[in-house]
């Protein structure tokens, strides 16, 4: 029982980095000593890691964790490396500071990510609907 709950507590560890770290690359998309390219695929990551709606199903055993589990991971190590070092590190620590705090933006963002998800589902249901 111990070691399930070091396994356990070394999870919800990597979890919280994780999270920090989508968070500062969040914060690095607005700065602008980050190239465009960086940004177009940082905004990406983010939007995904962050999107309630997963490529695969999370309900589908097995593969539905496994983007999450890999797909994310490797999209941000991709943009870590694309990122200037200087300006991921003035980032993490912003999203240091501000990683517990709720703000009102966090809500209307995720308001913003639903409601995109739910307007391409409407318009592939619509576009499915003419092709039948």
């Amino acid at each position: 029982m111990a070691r399930l709950y070091i396994i356990m507590y070394r999870w919800k560890q990597q979890v919280k980095k994780l999270k920090k770290e989508t968070y500062a690359i969040a914060l690095a998309c607005k700065d602008s000593r980050v190239p465009w390219y960086a940004k177009v695929l940082a905004a990406i990551v983010v939007t995904y890691a962050l999107s309630p709606i997963d490529l695969i199903p999370d309900f589908i055993p097995v593969l539905g964790y496994l983007d999450d589990l890999v797909l994310v991971p490797l999209g941000i190590i991709l943009v870590l490396r694309m990122i200037p070092p200087t300006v991921m590190a003035e980032c993490r620590e912003k999203a240091e500071k501000t990683i517990n705090q709720v703000t009102p933006g966090s809500r209307i963002a995720a308001v913003v990510i639903v409601t995109i998800w739910l307007l391409v589902g409407v318009f592939a249901v619509i576009w499915i609907g003419k092709i039948s």
